[in-house]
């Protein structure tokens, strides 16, 4: 029990500072909060797996179970990343083209980015499972310890693939749509004393 209370209160303060740390490491990437707090949003969504697959398993939070929750973040963000990067480079590509004129034309290019990434994406959830899951049946020496630090990750990349798909482009396109009207608006008129 004593272990138990000493490892909770580490993790109230790892885990914060964690996901601050990859808010920092993501605002330098992009050079700008936005796009760092879109790939954020997803990190929700693949908690959600996690929690599911942990209460059907019976998993009590643990140090393992912890540890594989931080680096389901850390998988979350990844697959976030690029999934931003696809739909920035598409949005870019369209407004240098001249093809961003309305709300549709905004979602026609977030669309083109993210159809691009479907493939990639389930690749890579499709790889990281096929190393994970035969953790979650092993026996032997150090397989309860494993079990509990895969549990979260599979859980995680099973919902992310799919939720991070729909949340990250609806929410990029409602940015760049906001960002765009900001563009179009004249500036205010100042008075003149």
């Amino acid at each position: 029990y004593e272990l138990l209370v000493a490892m909770q209160s580490r993790m109230r303060l790892l885990v914060p500072l964690t996901l601050l740390l990859v808010l920092l490491l993501l605002y330098a990437n992009f050079g700008r909060l936005a796009p760092a707090l879109i790939v954020l949003a997803s990190v929700p969504f693949a908690l959600v797996g996690s929690i599911w697959l942990l209460a059907l398993l019976h998993y009590n939070l643990s140090t393992a179970v912890w540890v594989g929750l931080i680096a389901l973040v850390g998988l979350a963000t990844q697959t976030g990343v690029v999934m931003v990067v696809y739909c920035d480079v598409a949005y870019l590509k369209a407004r240098r083209e001249g093809r961003i004129r309305s709300f549709d034309d905004i979602v026609e290019a977030t669309l083109e980015g993210s159809v691009q990434r479907v493939r990639p994406k389930l690749m890579t959830v499709a790889t990281m499972m096929i190393g994970l899951v035969p953790l979650l049946w092993s026996q032997g020496a150090g397989a309860d310890v494993m079990k509990r630090v895969a549990a979260p990750m599979v859980g995680g990349l099973f919902t992310s693939a799919f939720l991070t798909l729909e949340t990250i482009t609806v929410i990029y396109t409602w940015w760049r749509y906001r960002e765009w009207q900001r563009a179009a608006e004249p500036p205010p008129e100042t008075e003149t004393p």
